[in-house]
């Protein structure tokens, strides 16, 4: 019944996406000359990647459907016009997560907020007209940059400031975004819903004491002794009561996350273990405390080997010196990488249904798709349900052993 649910949920997130009379003013794909003459009329084809993406992006307001939207709280800043607070049911939300209007130079595309670069573009609240966008070369590189248009003419739109080193396209911007995203949002639930569990079972260890677990307790007493038996204890030794609390704290919030990340409606739906930022933090925890709990005999092992040529060393330091940075990098990865997979594979299969049927335009096509697309996307989200408990295990055991390589006493034959 949860399955059947889910997809029947996951369906409606994709009517969105059907092409319609009152739309076709709203969006396109067009290149444009900055802040000149544009036109809005364009028709969009369906694209089954497009939509996959646009689903597990970061945004600015949970969909429940249609043009009915969860607002969320928009903390910005910009240097030369300080703070905007304001919640972003102030973009007034419109096809697409396309806000209606402008706010404080801000406006809202595909669910994310973007800022005006243009300061003549008004700063009091506006009805803008739609979005589009042009290509422009950037440092060498062709980027797609969005645009607004309003009072006929089109002004070049900002992305907030992405600290990603120029890989992702990402650098410093006009802006600041501070908002609680899905993202965000997703993740403080989850904390609270932790924290009321586990001072939960805490009180019913001290009001209990002595007798057989209950309830809530009864559930989670042997997955923290699985942890601290199959894991901690056979990693860390003797020293395992020292990383234990690291290495449950670890497990539960990234199991936390995938399963609140399963559920396709509010509060669910934020792919949080699914963006590069957050499993990139988890990898740096893992990887201060592992390398700030490295002892002499670990350093000598990865900067200066012992009873190793000089000349071998010249060539092993900088390798061992470079798996340091590749280990946490790896952890990143695979959770990442994992978590999207599955939530872009579900979204495609929920697609077969639209592009059967011709985006409701063959009602046989679209039968045709429910019975493909049902069967393979029941059993893919069973899948997800099994991978979101193997990739906790994977990230918590993993960061056990990177630990345990760092805290190892030499031995001495």
């Amino acid at each position: 019944m949860r399955n059947i649910l889910s997809i029947l949920a996951l369906i409606s997130l994709f009517y969105q996406q059907l092409p319609a009379q009152e739309h076709h003013a709203e969006v396109h794909h067009e290149t444009a000359e900055a802040h000149g003459e544009c036109s809005c009329h364009h028709e969009e084809e369906y694209s089954p990647s497009a939509v996959a993406f646009h689903h597990i992006a970061d945004a600015n307001a949970f969909h429940i459907f249609g043009d009915l939207y969860v607002p969320l709280p928009c903390i910005l800043y910009a240097p030369e016009q300080g703070w905007s607070v304001f919640m972003s049911n102030a973009f007034e939300f419109g096809h697409h997560g396309d806000g209606k209007n402008a706010v404080e130079g801000y406006v809202l595309h595909e669910g994310v907020v973007m800022r005006v670069v243009d300061a003549s573009f008004p700063r009091e609240k506006v009805a803008v007209e739609c979005f589009t966008s042009r290509e422009a070369e950037v440092d060498g590189k062709k980027r797609e940059i969005y645009q607004v248009m309003y009072e006929g003419n089109c002004y070049d739109l900002d992305r907030k400031t992405t600290l990603d080193g120029g890989m992702l396209g990402g650098g410093i911007s006009s802006y600041y975004d501070f908002s609680i995203t899905k993202n965000v949002f997703t993740m403080l639930l989850t904390v609270i819903l932790l924290l009321i569990v586990f001072l939960g079972v805490a009180k019913a260890y001290r009001t209990r004491e002595g007798q057989a677990p209950k309830g809530m307790q009864s559930l989670m007493e042997p997955i923290v002794v699985f942890i601290r038996d199959e894991v901690a204890v056979p990693f860390l030794g003797h020293k395992y009561e020292k990383y234990l609390p690291f290495l449950l704290t670890v497990f539960f919030f990234v199991l936390g996350l995938n399963l609140i990340g399963q559920i396709p409606f509010f509060p669910g739906s934020g792919n949080v273990t699914g963006n590069l930022a957050v499993t990139s933090v988890l990898a740096i925890f893992t990887f201060f405390v592992t390398n700030l709990s490295g002892n002499k005999h670990y350093w000598e092992h990865t900067l200066w080997m012992p009873g190793v040529p000089a000349w071998i060393k010249i060539i092993l330091t900088p390798v061992e010196i470079m798996g340091l940075i590749i280990k946490p990098t790896t952890l990143m990865l695979r959770l990442f990488a994992n978590i999207t997979a599955g939530h872009i594979v579900i979204i495609i299969f929920v697609s077969l249904i639209f592009i059967f049927g011709d985006v409701g335009q063959s009602l046989t096509g679209s039968i045709t798709g429910i019975f493909i697309a049902v069967p393979l996307t029941m059993f893919m989200m069973s899948i997800e349900l099994l991978v979101a408990f193997i990739q906790a295990f994977v990230f918590c055991i993993l960061s056990a052993s990177y630990i345990s390589a760092a805290i190892e006493e030499p031995h001495h034959h």
